[in-house]
C-alpha cells in the first residue's frame, strides 16, 4: 500500500488503501465478508504500476469505522451507498471494479442498477455469482455467528490457516502477514478477529432479492473466476450464468478454494488481458432485464432459514 485515504460517509468513516496513485487506469478492489482491503496487496504488485488500486474496507472491518446501528449499515443496500459515495469522492464516472465474494456481489449489484449502472465498465466477480451452494452459505453463517476468541497470537494464526485455507496460500510468510493483518487485541489480553463481531447480521436483516434477475440485466463486459474446490460457487452455475451473459469470460483456478487471493500470475495474468478489453459507452448500459434460466436458488425461505439461526445464536 502506497497511500490510506479516509473518507467520511455520513457518520462513518472509510479507509481506502491504494497502491499506484498516479497511474493512469483505476481498478476498484471490494474484498469479501470478513476481510478488508489488504488483501489486494499481491494483485497490486501483479498488476503493476499501470494500475491504481482502490481497496476500501467496508465498514466493520479493517480500519472503518464500526456502526452504531449495524441494521441499517451492515446492509448490501448501504454498502451500494458507501460504493458509490467513494466513486464520486474520487471523481470516477465509470471504473474497472473485482470484488472477492461480498465484494463481487456488491459490483453485481451496482451493475444491475438502473441508476448506477453505468459507473462500471468492467466486473469481475471472484468466486461468487448469482446463485450460492446452500451448504457453503450456512457453513460461512455458522462460522461468523460466533465470536472467536484465542488465548494466544498463535493460535490465532493456526486458525486463519484452517478456515482460509480455500484461499491456496503456500508460504509460510503469508499465512503469517495475514494473521498480522487480522488481528486485534481485546482488553483482556486474547486475540480475535479484525472485525465487527455484529458484521453478520446482514443475513438477519439484508432484503432477499432475485439475484439472477440482477445477472441477467448487466450489460458491462464480466469475468468471473471460480476456485477449483469453491464450497460457494459451483462448477455447474457457470453455464448457466454464461446463459445470460454470452460473453462471460471465466477462470478456474487450480488448489483453491473460496476465495483464490488473486497473488500468482496465472491468477492475475487473465485478469490483465480481460482488463484491455473495451467496454461499451455507459448509454449502452444497464439494459432491461432478461429471465434467467434456473430460477433463485438462494430465496426467501434459504435467508428466513439463516435469519433464525442468527438470531438464536445472538439470544
Amino acid at each position: 500500500m502506497d497511500v490510506l485515504e479516509f473518507v467520511r460517509v455520513r457518520e462513518l468513516e472509510v479507509a481506502v488503501r491504494i497502491w499506484n496513485p498516479s497511474a493512469t487506469r483505476t481498478l476498484v478492489a471490494w474484498h469479501g465478508l470478513a476481510r478488508h482491503g489488504g488483501d489486494f496487496d499481491a494483485l497490486a504488485q501483479e498488476l503493476g504500476s499501470e494500475w491504481r488500486i482502490l481497496a476500501p474496507d467496508t465498514p466493520g472491518r479493517g480500519l472503518s469505522s464500526w456502526s452504531l446501528f449495524p441494521a441499517h449499515d451492515y446492509l448490501y443496500s448501504h454498502y451500494v451507498t458507501v460504493a458509490i459515495a467513494l466513486l464520486d469522492h474520487f471523481q470516477l464516472e465509470r471504473v474497472d471494479w473485482l470484488g472477492t465474494s461480498m465484494g463481487g456481489l456488491l459490483g453485481m449489484l451496482i451493475a444491475a442498477d438502473p441508476q448506477h449502472s453505468g459507473r462500471i465498465s468492467r466486473l469481475i466477480l471472484n468466486d461468487v455469482g448469482p446463485e450460492l451452494n446452500q451448504q457453503g452459505l450456512i457453513a460461512l453463517s455458522s462460522y461468523f455467528g460466533v465470536t472467536h476468541h484465542f488465548s494466544t497470537f498463535s493460535e490465532l494464526q493456526q486458525e486463519l490457516t484452517h478456515h482460509y485455507a480455500g484461499f491456496g496460500i503456500t508460504k509460510a510468510s503469508d499465512w503469517r502477514a495475514l494473521a498480522l493483518n487480522s488481528a486485534r487485541r481485546l482488553p483482556d489480553g486474547r486475540w480475535t478477529y479484525h472485525f465487527d463481531p455484529r458484521i453478520g447480521e446482514q443475513f438477519v436483516h439484508d432484503t432477499p432479492r432475485d439475484t439472477w434477475a440482477d445477472w441477467a440485466s448487466i450489460r458491462c463486459p464480466v469475468m468471473v473466476i471460480r476456485g477449483e474446490e469453491s464450497t460457494l460457487l459451483d462448477a455447474e452455475t457457470l453455464p448457466r450464468m454464461a446463459e445470460a451473459q454470452p460473453t462471460l469470460v471465466t477462470l478456474t483456478v487450480p488448489h483453491c478454494g473460496h476465495a483464490p487471493m488473486l497473488d500468482k500470475p496465472a491468477q492475475v495474468d487473465p485478469i490483465r488481458h480481460f482488463l484491455k478489453r473495451s467496454a461499451p459507452p455507459p448509454d449502452m448500459a444497464g439494459g432491461t432485464a432478461q429471465t434467467a434460466t434456473g430460477g433463485q436458488h438462494m430465496g426467501k425461505s434459504m435467508l428466513q432459514w439463516l435469519a433464525q439461526l442468527w438470531r438464536r445464536w445472538w439470544k
